[in-house]
């Protein structure tokens, strides 16, 4: 359990961990010291830092903490896919998905309780919002899932991708993503490469330019629909950041880097919604110049929802048609859907704030009546 009248230090990059130390007058490079026993080797108690003065040891225990959620629950999928439900201090609980595949493996991880955002095919938004996740919070994902998982044989690593797509709109909660993703980044505490971290966001144009800037990782974009009168339905931040201003970020967003980038696309494969031919060939026109690839996501069903999943050949047809126009195009494989931890499917637990939650469950028994 976290206090209240301790500084979690879980969350700090080396910076302001460096300010820290600096503060209470201890050297700076305690800094490197104590990132390398909570990262790299996830320990938590002071007193075993054994390389820290036994002095600084006794002031941390007064003063600081490393604190990460509780894991209320912790589900395998039939695939491998396994998803924890992380208990915050406020009673909230978010959840975490790591995805194995050949030669990666993938972590999923939630920014916000709840999300701010109403995006009418997923489950995240029907549990309503309730708060930003600190940066601790969101690094500590990361750090109880790399202590749940160990490394096969000759790896040195299982954990070689970081997605922020799970609960929550990353840049709604911008600050406390920025460091958190420093420390995903930084060789002191996770070491992922830049183009192993992938910030997924519905489109806030002002914090996507603001990120380019900042920090150099990849960038998804959750499109869903190939013109605005149809994502301002699915996507309702559309109405603010329509289409033609959002691919205008996403061009600025990868102009001017030392390395080719691309911004992935991803699009939710919607039964009669989304998913026709002519549906198709108006997205590949609208993605004909912009640096991309394209992810269609088949939809991953939860309780009460009006939507339903492409089928197969129509997903398949949408494909080729995107791939003929020349767009790199993938179709993602559906994973973990037997413990509701595809894409779409995280619902953690939510104290909601927004009350949408109850306005949702109005809506569906109005539609029953």
């Amino acid at each position: 359990m976290m206090s209240d009248t301790k500084t979690n230090l879980l969350g700090l990059p080396r910076e302001a961990l460096e300010s820290y130390f600096s503060e209470r007058g201890e050297a700076v490079f305690r800094a490197r010291q104590l990132m390398k026993w909570m990262h790299h080797h996830g320990v938590a108690d002071f007193a075993e830092m054994t390389d820290l003065a036994k002095s600084l040891r006794l002031r941390l225990i007064e003063e600081a903490q490393v604190c990460a959620p509780e894991v209320v629950m912790e589900q395998c999928s039939a695939d491998g896919t396994r998803k924890w439900l992380l208990r915050l201090d406020d009673g909230n609980c978010i959840e975490a998905v790591f995805i194995p595949e050949e030669g990666r493996g993938t972590l999923c991880v939630s920014s916000q309780v709840g999300c701010a955002l109403d995006c009418t095919f997923c489950s995240t938004a029907r549990q309503g919002f309730n708060r930003n996740l600190s940066a601790a919070e969101i690094v500590a994902q990361l750090w109880v899932a790399k202590r749940h998982l160990q490394p096969d044989p000759g790896r040195s690593r299982v954990i070689t991708n970081v997605v922020l797509m799970g609960m929550g709109e990353p840049l709604l909660n911008y600050d406390a993503v920025i460091d958190a993703m420093e420390l995903m980044m930084d060789d002191l505490a996770y070491g992922l490469g830049k183009r192993r971290v992938t910030l997924s966001t519905s489109g806030v144009i002002p914090a996507m330019d603001r990120l380019k800037d900042r920090l150099d990782v990849s960038l998804a974009v959750s499109l869903h629909a190939p013109n605005d009168a149809l994502r301002d339905q699915l996507v309702p931040l559309n109405r603010k950041y329509p289409i033609a201003e959002l691919l205008a970020a996403c061009r600025r967003f990868v102009e001017g880097k030392k390395h080719k980038q691309r911004v992935t696309f991803e699009y939710v494969m919607l039964k009669d919604v989304n998913d026709s031919p002519a549906h198709a060939r108006e997205l590949a026109r609208l993605l004909h110049d912009v640096p991309s690839k394209i992810n269609l996501i088949p939809f991953n069903p939860f309780p009460e929802t009006r939507f339903t999943r492409s089928e197969p050949q129509t997903i398949n047809r949408f494909r080729d048609i995107l791939i003929a126009a020349g767009l790199t195009t993938i179709t993602r494989k559906t994973r973990g859907d037997d413990i509701d931890a595809a894409c779409g499917q995280l619902a953690g637990k939510v104290q909601d704030r927004s009350r949408r939650a109850l306005r949702f469950a109005r809506l569906e028994r109005d539609l029953t009546v």
